[in-house]
């Protein structure tokens, strides 16, 4: 079999996204369906499973053949052949290759137990959903007016004093500082908020990036002036700051204060969460919550509480946390709250216990453009009892 792990990684992509073409769906059934090697092909779908905990007994060989067949079972027009009977035995690895490849394997480790029970069969009941979030964000001005964003046209959508705000074609929200020069008016204050189900990028007066997820804003003049670029943001924000050593970049939260030259980091700061986390990718932040003061390098992460325990962690996952700025939900031991919380954000919706929130962590990434209902398949494949009732997610 000559075709590449990125071939096969790519095909299934395509092949899930329901955007592989009549060619690329033939491709795929081929290569699992008529392989000439299937040693080469096992080995390639055991690399896909080598992150997973392969002595977990996730798929049974029932479910995971069932899963197979689901994926080969494409439109009418498209032939799939019988699965040949030397090949079953990797059809365990297979399925589970396939989720994870298409960024929706997920696993548990339950703390509570050394070896989750499985679930007794259920008839399930019929699932609400809820569709992922999208660029939407409201502009407040200075002046309380509000725009709506995502519904405002392409080009300059206000003017305030020397600045004009302008929207580009794709979506993101610049401010233009140098149209009217002649103007010395002071500047003023604009905040863009993203609601639940929101995300925004927006480029500061002085050139530098933000991204927004979703239940977050940012608040900012029309124009930095004095002795350093002042802004404030809840929620959570992603940042590359423009240098300029003359000009400090600080960020204000409700529980500490970053300094910044120029830099790549990433703060989470939401109210609902108990913990503040503030990571560097490159460059260099000082950040400060009362007594406790932290310099931080590329790698670090700084936690900050409401009740003082500080600490500063070093070599952090840096794609775990900003993977929702590249389109991902990413699981690294997460419980299921914290996770829950991420969904309830994103796809706004509430979350309801129905008893006691159960002592499990999770591990695993999903495309934040699925629905809901595909990221509660995979935390029900983990053991969770879950659904979705109008709009709330349930957990039993």
């Amino acid at each position: 079999m000559s075709t590449s792990r990125l071939r096969l990684q790519y095909l299934f992509e395509r092949y899930y996204s329901k955007t592989a073409t009549p060619q690329e769906r033939a491709e795929l059934f081929a290569v699992i369906n008529a392989s000439n090697n299937d040693e080469e092909l096992s080995a390639l779908i055991k690399k896909s499973w080598d992150d997973l905990d392969a002595s977990n007994d996730i798929f049974g060989n029932e479910k995971s053949e069932r899963m197979l067949q689901n994926v080969l079972r494409a439109e009418q027009a498209t032939p799939v052949k019988p699965i040949k009977n030397k090949f079953r035995k990797w059809m365990p690895l297979l399925a589970a290759a396939i989720l994870l490849i298409t960024g929706v394997a997920l696993y548990q480790r339950d703390k509570s137990v050394e070896k989750p029970k499985p679930l007794a069969t259920k008839k399930k009941q019929p699932l609400n959903d809820a569709l992922p979030g999208g660029n939407k964000a409201i502009l407040t001005l200075a002046n309380g007016k509000i725009i709506t964003l995502d519904d405002a046209a392409d080009g300059t959508i206000a003017e305030q004093g020397n600045t004009l705000v302008k929207k580009t074609a794709e979506g993101q929200i610049i401010y233009n500082t140098a149209a009217l020069d002649d103007v010395k008016s002071p500047p003023v204050l604009n905040t863009i908020t993203t609601p639940r189900g929101g995300q925004y990028q927006i480029a500061l007066p002085d050139g530098t990036q933000a991204w927004l997820n979703s239940a977050s804003s940012i608040t900012f003049p029309t124009r930095f002036t004095g002795n350093n670029r002042e802004i404030s943001i809840t929620g959570e924000v992603y940042f590359e700051v423009t240098k300029n050593k003359h000009l400090p970049f600080e960020v204000k939260t409700h529980r500490a204060t970053i300094e910044v030259l120029g830099t790549h980091f990433n703060v989470m700061a939401y109210d609902d969460e108990q913990v503040m986390k503030t990571t560097l990718l490159e460059g260099a932040v000082k950040i400060s919550n009362g007594n406790f003061t932290a310099q931080l390098k590329p790698g670090q992460q700084a936690q900050t509480t409401s009740k003082g325990d500080n600490k500063v962690l070093g070599d952090v996952d840096l794609d775990d946390e900003i993977a929702w700025k590249n389109g991902i939900f990413q699981f690294r031991d997460a419980k299921i709250d914290v996770i829950l919380r991420q969904a309830a954000r994103w796809y706004d919706v509430d979350i309801k216990y129905n008893h006691q929130i159960p002592n499990k962590e999770f591990n695993g990434r999903i495309s934040r453009n699925v629905k809901a209902s595909q990221l509660l398949e995979m935390l029900k494949y983990a053991g969770l009892d879950i659904s979705i009732k109008g709009n709330s997610i349930i957990v039993n």
